[in-house]
C-alpha cells in the first residue's frame, strides 16, 4: 500500500518504463491538450486530465478546466492512483457512495470531486504509465458510448506517448553524430541568448562588442508599474514552491505581452513588475504601447481568474500605474549588470499604481495627452499621493469601440493604427 492507496504489483518496472518516455515536467503540447478538451466536451464534464504517475505525484501532461499553474497533485490523494492498478475503465458516478474512494482526500476534502471516469494508460509492454480521466464536482452519469469515448481517447494518448518514445530513440542515435559540432555552436548561442534575454537588443550588442554602455537621457518615455494586490492573502496556505511557480507563470506571460507591445521589461521586485516604452530606441507610440500592454495584462489575468474560480481559488488582481516623462537609463553593477531607469517619472508611475484600485489601470495626465483620442478614459481628478502634490489621474477602461477589434476593447483594429 502507498499511504493507503494501492500500487501495482510491478511498480518498480512500471516506474522504469515511465522514465523511457522523458515526458515528465515537459511543456504542454496541443496533441495532448486537444484530447482532454474533447473528452470533457463529449462527457459534459468541467475537467479532464491526462496524468502520468511517478513515485510521489500525479503529474498532468494535459488538462482541461484547471489553472495552468496546477501541474501536479500528490499521488496519495488522487483517484487515478487506484486506476493504474486496473486494466480497464474505472467508472464511478458518485465517489462518496463508493467504499473504495469515499475517504480519499480529494473526495472528502478540497476540491470535493464527486464523479470520476478514468482509463489507465497502458503501454505496449503492459505497464500503466498513468491515467486519462474526466471528473465533475457533482454526481454525474454518462452513457456507455461516452465511456467508450474515454477509452478510445486514452488509447490515442498512449499512441502519442509511444510515438514520443520512438522519436526519442531515433534522436538519441542522431545526437551522437552531431554532438561535437553542436556543442560549440550551442555554447555561443547560449551566451548571446542570455545577453538578449537580460538586456535590450542594442545594449546587448554593445556589450557583445565590448563597448562601454553610457547612461542616456530620454526626453520622453512611458513607464508602467504593476503590483499584485492582496499578495499576502494569496500566500496563505500556499506552498512556497507553488507560489513562486504561479508568480513566475504570471511574470512570464507579462514579459510576452510587454514584448509584443514594444516595451522593455526592466525588473521585478517581489510581486511588482516594472517596464517602459520609448527606450533604448526612441519611438513615438510608447504611451499607446504601454496602454495596450496594460489592457493585455488585464485580459490575461481575467482569463486566468475564470479558471481559478472553477476551483474556488482566490483571484490574482493587479494595480497598474502608467506615467509619461523624462528618464535616465543605463547599466549598473560591475559583476552583475542590470539595465535600469531613474527619474521622477518612475516615482510618479509607482505612486499612480499605489493610487489605483485593484484590477484597474491608472494613468497620469502626461500619458492622457498622448492616448485620449484612442482609449476610453475615466477622469478621477487631482488625487493626493505620497510625497507629491496632487496628481491628475484617469482610469484606462478600454480601447474606444470604433478602434477596437474585439467587444472587450483590448485589441486594436486597423483604424486604431491609422489614427495613432
Amino acid at each position: 500500500m502507498f499511504n493507503g492507496v494501492p500500487i501495482p504489483t510491478n511498480e518498480a518496472e512500471r516506474l522504469e518504463a515511465l522514465k523511457q518516455y522523458r515526458v515528465l515536467d515537459t511543456p504542454p503540447e496541443f496533441e495532448y491538450d486537444a484530447l482532454t478538451e474533447l473528452a470533457a466536451q463529449i462527457c459534459g464534464c468541467p475537467v479532464a486530465l491526462l496524468g502520468l504517475i511517478d513515485e510521489k505525484r500525479d503529474w498532468l501532461k494535459a488538462k482541461y478546466g484547471l489553472p495552468a499553474a496546477l501541474t501536479e497533485a500528490p499521488r496519495d490523494v488522487v483517484v487515478c492512483a487506484a486506476t493504474i492498478c486496473q486494466n480497464d475503465l474505472v467508472y464511478v458516478p458518485d465517489l462518496t457512495k463508493d467504499e473504495r474512494f469515499k475517504d480519499y482526500p480529494s473526495v472528502a476534502g478540497d476540491p470535493h470531486i464527486r464523479f470520476y471516469c478514468g482509463m489507465p494508460l497502458i503501454n505496449r509492454d503492459g505497464y500503466a504509465l498513468g491515467s486519462f480521466c474526466v471528473v465533475d464536482f457533482e454526481p454525474h452519469e454518462i452513457t456507455p458510448a461516452q465511456r467508450e469515448a474515454v477509452r478510445l481517447l486514452a488509447q490515442q494518448a498512449v499512441t502519442q506517448l509511444e510515438l514520443r518514445r520512438q522519436l526519442l530513440e531515433r534522436d538519441a542515435l542522431l545526437a551522437d553524430l552531431e554532438k561535437a559540432r553542436a556543442a560549440m555552436a550551442s555554447e555561443q548561442e547560449r551566451s548571446e541568448a542570455l545577453l538578449r534575454t537580460i538586456f535590450p537588443v542594442t545594449v546587448a550588442a554593445e556589450l557583445k562588442a565590448n563597448r562601454p554602455v553610457q547612461p542616456r537621457h530620454y526626453d520622453l518615455a512611458t513607464i508602467m508599474f504593476a503590483d499584485f494586490t492582496g499578495f499576502t492573502r494569496l500566500t496563505e496556505g500556499t506552498q512556497p514552491a507553488a507560489l513562486v511557480q504561479q508568480l513566475d507563470q504570471h511574470f512570464t506571460r507579462f514579459d510576452e505581452i510587454v514584448e509584443r507591445n514594444r516595451l522593455e521589461t526592466l525588473k521585478t521586485i517581489g510581486d511588482a513588475y516594472l517596464c517602459a516604452g520609448g527606450l533604448p530606441e526612441p519611438n513615438r507610440t510608447h504611451a499607446i504601447d504601454a496602454c495596450l500592454a496594460a489592457l493585455g495584462l488585464q485580459a490575461y489575468l481575467a482569463a486566468s481568474n475564470r479558471q481559478r474560480e472553477k476551483l474556488r481559488l482566490a483571484p490574482w488582481k493587479v494595480r497598474i500605474g502608467i506615467n509619461t516623462g523624462p528618464v535616465v537609463a543605463g547599466l549598473v553593477g560591475k559583476r552583475r549588470f542590470t539595465y535600469d531607469i531613474w527619474g521622477d517619472s518612475v516615482n510618479v508611475a509607482q505612486r499612480l499604481e499605489a493610487a489605483a484600485e485593484p484590477g484597474r489601470i491608472n494613468i497620469a495626465a502626461s500619458t492622457y495627452h498622448y492616448v485620449h483620442r484612442l482609449f476610453d478614459l475615466e477622469p478621477r481628478g487631482a488625487i493626493e499621493v505620497k510625497n507629491k502634490p496632487p496628481l491628475e489621474m484617469y482610469f484606462l477602461n478600454r480601447i474606444k469601440p470604433e478602434f477596437a477589434a474585439d467587444a472587450e476593447g483590448t485589441t486594436p483594429n486597423a483604424a486604431f493604427w491609422q489614427a495613432a
